[in-house]
């Protein structure tokens, strides 16, 4: 329990502020300013920042899959991944509160190779995800106009093609622009979305509707097969956030306390809201019927036709689109700026560093938004709309995944090559607790992102070996660029 709640004998000094930083879904730092004394969060509060940075309506299809299963795959995951993660992020956080997030701390623990390394994948992470969220995007549009457009691949691919440059292009402005519509998208589109779907599935099962999963003891375990398995790839991926929340231990009231007890607060509400409403998509939805980008919608259709009230699903669908917005601009202009950040220090070539009067980084966002419409142009050539959203899914996955075992194994050697270094917070039970916690993070993230070379049955990969070669390319190609460079620099320099 110790390692959960941590020592209530520790003392907080003074404590400054990041709040004036913006920061992206993923933590990193934008409009970095002087540090300045803040009133002390709360634990209420710092629960909430946790819940709100990770929450997406997007996932509750690629969960609703498991059925009841979903229970076992997020509780997991939360325990295995959730938890040592945010506590790993709170302790680099509080030790080095510096511009960059994880460039900053894993440069701090191996090095500026390592730091481009890790900043990189995240960036390109977020570029890999671009063709999923988009995708959820278009096909929740078409439930406004007419469903059977999630089909339709040129309405798909136009779409996708209209709200990625749309979103580009509105980042070139001033962030509080920005800010202002990703604050107004979430609320909109994604807490309102998420009380309805919640409540009609409670409703529904209440009225003793037919649904199409079994609520028992057989049905929570899932078949134990490595295709099964792979899901624990994609949930990851729903959890991935927590810098966020990391980034405010600085404002925190006796942050050693107050914490990791937040973590643990936000990580059961996330469970819970992503576990009810998965059940509710999967107890309407068949589950070979259910699409990953749409079954949300296809719920939602489902439940508002059996209401007598079918002019509540392009609402609802409209709403939803908000939050997709949202979660797109957030996740353009974040991951941007943390690559800015190592760009500076002359990490990568000179054009990635052009900002325009607003410091937008615009020579990464237009990169961004090339190397999006490459990948989104796939969904012309891949089979099935279920195919090509769970390709970047679980690519994006694999991806964050290497990112996030830089992050367990750095704040291993920090511990050592830095123990005097001041922490305002830090993962408790000394280096047991430190091994323990980090450890059992860096097994789980190598033994995802292995699982997530083997598709699930359900999605039809006729070549398994393809689909593997596909993933293993796909992350040899997004990885190599900071290697390439640091190689052209040395041959420049003789």
């Amino acid at each position: 329990m110790m390692l959960i709640f941590g020592s209530p004998g520790f003392t907080q000094g003074n404590t400054f502020s990041l709040s004036n930083s913006r920061q992206n879904r993923k933590g990193v730092p934008v409009n970095h300013v002087k540090e300045q004394p803040t009133r002390a969060l709360g634990l209420f509060a710092l629960s909430m920042i946790s819940v709100s940075a990770i929450i997406a309506l997007r996932n509750l299809p690629t969960f609703a899959k498991n059925g009841f299963s979903v229970v076992f795959f997020l509780t997991f995951s939360a325990l295995l991944f959730f938890i040592p993660i945010a506590l790993t992020c709170a302790e680099l956080a509080s030790g080095w509160p510096k511009k960059g997030g994880v460039y900053a701390w894993v440069k701090e623990a191996f090095g500026e190779k390592s730091g481009t390394l890790a900043v990189w994948l995240e960036w390109i992470e977020s570029v890999v995800w671009l063709p999923a969220v988009l995708a959820f995007i278009a096909s929740t549009l078409a439930f406004v106009v007419s469903p059977e457009l999630s089909q339709h691949r040129y309405f798909m691919f136009t779409v996708m093609l209209i709200v990625l440059w749309s979103g580009t292009l509105l980042n070139f402005f001033s962030t509080k622009t920005s800010g202002w519509i990703s604050a107004f998208g979430i609320i909109a589109g994604s807490i309102i979305p998420g009380i309805a779907i919640i409540s009609l599935g409670a409703y529904w099962i209440g009225l003793g509707q037919p649904i199409h999963i079994e609520f028992n003891t057989a049905s929570l375990m899932p078949e134990f097969s490595l295709s099964t398995l792979s899901y624990f790839t994609a949930t990851s991926l729903g959890f991935a956030g927590i810098e966020v929340a990391a980034f405010y231990v600085q404002d925190t009231k006796n942050p050693q306390v107050t914490f990791p007890r937040a973590t643990l607060i936000a990580a059961l509400t996330i469970i819970v809201i992503y576990m009810l409403g998965s059940l509710a998509v999967a107890a309407v939805i068949p589950k070979e019927d259910m699409e990953l980008s749409s079954g949300m919608m296809q719920a939602m259709a489902e439940f508002f036709t059996f209401l007598h009230i079918p002019w509540a699903t392009p609402v609802f669908a409209f709403l939803s689109v908000l939050g997709g917005l949202a979660l797109l601009n957030t996740w353009l202009i974040g991951p941007s700026k943390g690559l800015l950040a190592s760009a500076e220090n002359e990490n990568f070539p000179k054009f990635t560093r052009r900002t325009n009067r607003h410091g937008s980084p615009i020579a990464i966002l237009l990169m961004q938004g090339i190397l999006g419409t490459l990948l989104i142009s796939m969904n012309l050539f891949i089979s099935t709309v279920n195919q090509f959203y769970w390709i970047f899914q679980i690519q994006a996955a694999q991806l964050i995944l290497m990112v996030y075992f830089l992050l367990f194994i750095s704040v291993i050697r920090l511990r050592y090559t830095q123990p005097d270094t001041p922490r305002l917070y830090q993962i408790p039970g000394g280096k047991i607790g430190l091994w323990l916690v980090a450890g059992i993070g860096a097994l789980f993230c190598i033994t995802a992102f292995c699982l997530g070379f083997i598709p699930p049955k359900e999605y039809r990969f006729h070549n398994e070996l393809a689909f593997t070669l596909v993933l293993g390319a796909g992350l040899i190609l997004f990885s190599a660029p900071p290697f390439i460079w640091q190689w052209w620099r040395k041959k420049a320099a003789f």
